[in-house]
């Protein structure tokens, strides 16, 4: 019951019951993953469909977002240390040379972070060259790009074709999201995978983390 609130609160934007309800959840007994996956990724989940389905609009899902991350607060300490989070998998999200728009990397790159992921966000408007700056910086398994416009979604092309150029392709895995991509979208530009939405780019990014690990030993 008490998970089934913490959920509810993130559907309905309330702060205070969302922080109250995961306290008493962990008071309660339950792990801090339990909280995560039954409470706070359970109502995101909620979220990211009514979003997609046009049945909650930016203002709802910004309030929805902001139960998430004062939730966040209150569990990360106790989910992870950093070494065991960068241990997970490390991310470099960026949203590409053009685009303005970072809700869904945004809501993306939290629960990444809840999950236990290392997560560098370059921001918004990154041409290719930030997003190969990265993943030279970092060394991350994952390289996530977000494009909302069909004028900067070639854009994502463009980071490719640099990793390419720089000999990095084959070091990372690349997976794109956004209201303009899809299945064929990322078939036809040879991105490794597609998020349609950010519980499924959490899934997603796990297994492409896995592919890198097994294909490195």
């Amino acid at each position: 019951m008490t998970l089934q609130k913490i959920a509810d609160a993130m559907v309905e934007g309330d702060v205070e019951t969302g922080k109250e309800m995961a306290q008493k959840a962990l008071d309660e007994g339950h792990s801090p993953n339990q909280v995560l996956d039954d409470g706070v990724l359970a109502g995101m989940e909620v979220v990211g469909e009514r979003f997609k389905n046009y049945e909650m609009y930016i203002p709802e899902v910004l309030s929805s977002a902001k139960v998430m991350h004062e939730v966040m607060e209150i569990l990360r300490p106790k989910l992870v240390s950093g070494e065991q989070a960068s241990n997970k998998g490390t991310v470099v999200l960026g949203t590409v040379e053009g685009d303005m728009h970072d809700i869904g990397k945004n809501l993306v790159g939290l629960m990444l972070e809840g999950a236990g992921f290392k997560v560098i966000d370059i921001g918004i408007d990154q041409p290719a060259k930030n997003f190969i700056e990265a993943v030279k910086k970092e060394n991350p398994e994952v390289v996530g790009m977000s494009a909302l416009l069909t004028t900067t979604a070639p854009k994502i092309k463009e980071v490719l074709d640099a990793l390419e150029a720089e000999g990095l392709r084959d070091k990372v895995k690349t997976m794109a999201g956004g209201a303009v991509i899809d299945q064929a979208f990322v078939d036809e530009n040879g991105v490794d995978a597609y998020g349609p939405s950010a519980t499924a780019a959490m899934e997603i990014t796990q297994q492409l983390v896995d592919e890198v690990r097994k294909n490195a030993s």
